[in-house]
């Protein structure tokens, strides 16, 4: 095994895992973009940005296994930030240096996987806000994007939340249409939950083929895959009117069965056994993420609504709230609109209104239950026989 410097995105199979430290120093940038930066990089620079990240890089090198199919790079970002008290005091301080190892192990097994959700659509409108409120929220996202040196906003967007705790984000390419189902699994690894906020691209309307291979086949594969993974929980994004074959829906499937293909995605979905919730948002497109301060979210059964409108924003809330109530979004088919007449609910109390399709399962026995009933139950005591009770009465 041989060690050379490298950029921070040149990595050989399998699948290996960069861990990234930062400490926050009044002379460093969060705004700063992650390109491969020369390993021999000076910690002092003459630019007049108010603070600069370096980076220090290897790449381990893993045997000659070059017929591998599936090329995957992920990068793990842990950032740290002092207090303004810790900033003044160590003001005279060098710069500290943030470094990345990469290594050819798996995650530290001593994480608590619970915590871990994948997102596949990082980078997208709902997706990179997704990313944002699970992190707010105390979970360590794995983003799944197809180009990580692409999705430099969406790491600059997690490192400019003013957080106490130490939010975690791992970047993994995985690109849903051409990867492999084995490769798949591999990039969901230890993650407990799964969102899934995938479209076709509203810039190439005219490919014929775009919802049949994003939203239903790209869809699909990962939930095979989130199924061969044993997840405990799957979030997926659709939209209003996928069962439904009126107004509005008519005009929206002749844009090559976008909603149909929406549909049959949430048919596969709920045909895995994953335990599932499914948002069908309305439209998306106009409102910005100011229009919370004035429609207020509204949670309805499906095929209650053909139309509405709600934020991206509003959306990712709604996956934060999920993700953090999975019991109360067990197996439940949730429409989302946002309007200026609905009252300002908190979002749990909104989702617990929704019926669930299935029952959760039990959380453990009953109180009353004893360990060795189960084993060997008692059978109920057959009624007195005729002959017995008459012969009692004549006595």
């Amino acid at each position: 095994m041989g060690m050379a410097d490298t950029s921070i995105f040149s990595l050989s199979p399998p699948l290996l895992r960069l861990r990234l430290r930062m400490s926050h120093h009044p002379h460093t940038s969060s705004s700063s973009a992650i390109p491969p930066v020369p390993a021999a990089a000076s910690s002092t620079s003459s630019s007049p940005r108010p603070r600069r990240l370096l980076i220090k890089q290897q790449r381990s090198i893993i045997g000659n296994n070059h017929s591998s199919p599936t090329r995957q790079r992920s990068l793990l970002l842990s950032s740290s930030r002092a207090s303004a008290s810790a900033s003044s005091s160590s003001s005279s301080s060098s710069s500290s240096v943030a470094t990345a190892t990469a290594t050819a192990t798996a995650p530290a097994q001593n994480e608590n996987e619970k915590d871990v959700v994948f997102v596949a659509g990082a980078t997208g409108r709902v997706g990179s806000r997704a990313v944002r409120e699970l992190i707010k929220l105390g979970f360590r996202v794995r983003a799944a994007v197809r180009n990580a040196q692409r999705a430099t906003s969406l790491v600059q967007s997690v490192q400019q939340l003013k957080l106490e705790a130490q939010p975690e984000l791992e970047l993994v390419e995985c690109d849903l249409e051409k990867q492999a189902q084995e490769g798949i699994v591999s990039a969901i690894g230890n993650a407990s939950l799964v969102v899934c906020s995938i479209g076709a691209s509203e810039k190439e309307i005219l490919d014929v083929t775009g919802p049949y291979r994003i939203d239903y086949m790209a869809t699909n594969k990962l939930v095979q895959a989130a199924s061969a993974a044993k997840v405990e929980h799957f979030i997926l994004v659709t939209s209003l009117g996928t069962n439904r074959i009126g107004f509005p829906a008519f005009l929206l499937n002749l844009f090559w069965g976008v909603l149909y293909w929406k549909r049959r995605a949430e048919e596969a979905l709920i045909a895995s056994g994953i335990p599932y919730t499914i948002i069908r948002p309305g439209g998306m497109e106009r409102p910005t993420d100011a229009f919370k301060e004035t429609h207020n979210l509204v949670l309805a059964p499906e095929d209650t609504y053909v139309g509405g409108q709600v934020s991206n924003l509003q959306v990712a809330e709604l996956i934060g709230c999920m993700a953090a109530n999975r019991r109360a979004a067990y197996c439940k088919i949730v429409e989302a609109v946002a309007e200026t007449t609905a009252p300002l609910l908190p979002t749990e109390q909104l989702l617990s209104t929704i019926p669930s399709k299935r029952e959760p399962p039990c959380s453990g026995p009953a109180d009353d239950d004893e360990p060795g009933d189960d084993a060997d139950p008692k059978p109920p005591q057959p009624p007195p026989a005729p002959a017995a009770a008459e012969e009692s009465q004549t006595t």
